[in-house]
C-alpha cells in the first residue's frame, strides 16, 4: 500500500512539472469533481527530490536510505543494483524503488550518459564502500 501511495505522489509530481508553462484547464474544479473516492496529499516534510546527470560509466557508491528511494529515469540509461541481486538496466520512463535500508546502487550505463530524477523519504543516507569494476560490468 505505502508503494502505491509513493508511486501516486511521484506520478502527480512528474505530471505537475510536465504541465508546467501550459494552460491548466479544469484548474477550479471542486475536489469532489477531480477524483473519485478519497484523495489525499500525503506531507512532504523530509522528502527530497534531486534531478542528477551520470556521464557514461559514473556510478555512486553502495548506499541505503532510512525509508527509502525512487528513482526515475528521465533521459539516457541507467543501471541500477541491489546488494545481492544482478544489476538491471532500465531506459527513459522506467524507475526503480529501493525499500527502506536496501543498500543498492545506480548510475549510467558503460555508454550512455544518465539523466535520473531521485526521489528520498527522509533521513540520511549511508554510504557504503565504492562499486568495484567487477560488480558494475558483471550480470
Amino acid at each position: 500500500m505505502r508503494r502505491i501511495l509513493l508511486l501516486g505522489a511521484m506520478v502527480s509530481l512528474m505530471a505537475t512539472v510536465a504541465w508546467t508553462g501550459q494552460q491548466q484547464t479544469g484548474a477550479a474544479l471542486s475536489e469532489e469533481a477531480r477524483f473519485t473516492g478519497k484523495s489525499e496529499n500525503l506531507d512532504p516534510a523530509g522528502a527530497t527530490a534531486t534531478r542528477r546527470r551520470f556521464e557514461p560509466g559514473a556510478r555512486t557508491a553502495w548506499h541505503s536510505h532510512p525509508r527509502g528511494q525512487l528513482i526515475f529515469v528521465q533521459e539516457g540509461r541507467a543501471r541500477i543494483q541491489k546488494k545481492g541481486r544482478p544489476f538491471r538496466d532500465m531506459g527513459p520512463g522506467e524507475s526503480d524503488y529501493a525499500g527502506p535500508n536496501v543498500v543498492h546502487w545506480h548510475g549510467a550505463t558503460p555508454d550512455s550518459a544518465l539523466v535520473h530524477v531521485a526521489l528520498g523519504f527522509g533521513g540520511e543516507t549511508n554510504w557504503l564502500e565504492k562499486v568495484t569494476e567487477a560488480e558494475y560490468t558483471k550480470k
